[in-house]
């Protein structure tokens, strides 16, 4: 590693300390599984040749990582990266010897994964890390489905609304967007699957992507329930029962021991809720950010991934739980 300048000095200040940024970037750098996902990566990314040496790889994952957990648009990354040391140190740039990677070379290295669908990709690695490293999948999975916002406004330079984005109504209130539905393990959180629809797609409709068919157990809202539901239940997972929560209706409303078992249910159904706090309320993922399903789908697995090694990373660094 080349020696760092003094554009990068710090531990002069008497009154420093950790911020809440800081400590996140460290335990996101010793729980990131970087060779991996760069390996993943580096056949398709550019190599030296006659014109300007590209940046290197790690660095633009790690920027493309700040971007999202942080919310932030291309151009405001590198405003940022400009702005806050501790982006700068976690990105490996050195102000007193380099420029940071513009947002145009950003915006570039966001579209190769885009076109080369490695946000499904790192999502399906990182998984498969986890398990390789000893984290179990019981015979439990959670499904459930989060609804992403996108801008319902006429008042663009197309005139329309995103056409891949749809409407859809949620109690008494619409919605257009996209959704993200995911199917999480019972026991412990860690999602293991997941697909992006559309708003208007029904959350029940995919159960078949969700599933992995050796399941013991199947939980979900309400919505998920019914004869139709219970059918495709037993063909998808034919050793699963059905701990979906009990519906009420206009004339048949829920007995107190059915308030109770769906309780009970909801308490283990929490785990799938988690990962949509990170998501949206944590990393700023409650509106779209990109016109078009697929682009926002990219962002959503790799976020996904990321929130699986936030949560259940500790086995990638070799600690080891104490007993």
């Amino acid at each position: 590693m080349k020696q760092m300048t003094l554009a990068t000095g710090t531990g002069f200040e008497l009154h420093a300390r950790p911020t809440r940024k800081a400590e996140f970037l460290a335990k996101m750098e010793m729980l990131m599984p970087w060779s991996e996902l760069c390996a993943l990566i580096e056949p398709h990314y550019p190599k030296a040749g006659n014109g300007r040496p590209p940046i290197g790889l790690e660095r633009m994952l790690r920027m493309y990582w700040v971007a999202n957990w942080f919310n932030l648009a291309d151009e405001a990354c590198e405003d940022a990266m400009y702005d806050i040391a501790v982006f700068r140190e976690f990105c490996g740039f050195d102000l007193g010897r380099e420029r940071i990677a513009d947002a145009t070379t950003l915006l570039k290295f966001r579209h190769l994964l885009e076109e080369n669908d490695f946000g499904k990709e790192m999502f399906a690695r990182v998984g498969a890390l986890l398990q390789a490293h000893g984290v179990k999948v019981s015979g439990g999975t959670i499904v459930d489905a989060t609804l992403i916002a996108a801008p319902p406004s006429t008042k663009n330079e197309e005139k329309a609304r995103d056409p891949e984005m749809h409407q859809v109504k949620k109690g008494n209130q619409w919605h257009f967007g996209m959704k993200v539905h995911v199917g999480a393990d019972s026991k412990t959180g860690l999602i293991h699957s997941a697909t992006v629809t559309a708003a208007n797609v029904h959350d029940s409709h995919e159960v078949p992507n969700l599933l992995r068919g050796d399941e013991t157990r199947f939980y979900g809202d309400s919505a998920y329930r019914g004869k139709t539901q219970r059918a495709r239940l037993r063909e998808l997972a034919p050793n699963a029962k059905d701990f979906t929560n009990k519906r009420a209706y206009h004339n048949a409303p829920l007995s107190d021991a059915d308030k109770e078992t769906n309780r009970r249910k909801s308490s283990i159904r929490a785990k799938v809720e988690h990962p949509f706090l990170i998501l949206k309320r944590l990393w700023g993922f409650a509106k779209v950010r990109y016109r078009g399903l697929a682009k926002n789908a990219n962002r959503a697995f790799a976020m996904l991934a990321a929130i699986n090694i936030l949560k259940h990373g500790r086995p990638l660094t070799g600690e080891v739980r104490p007993a």
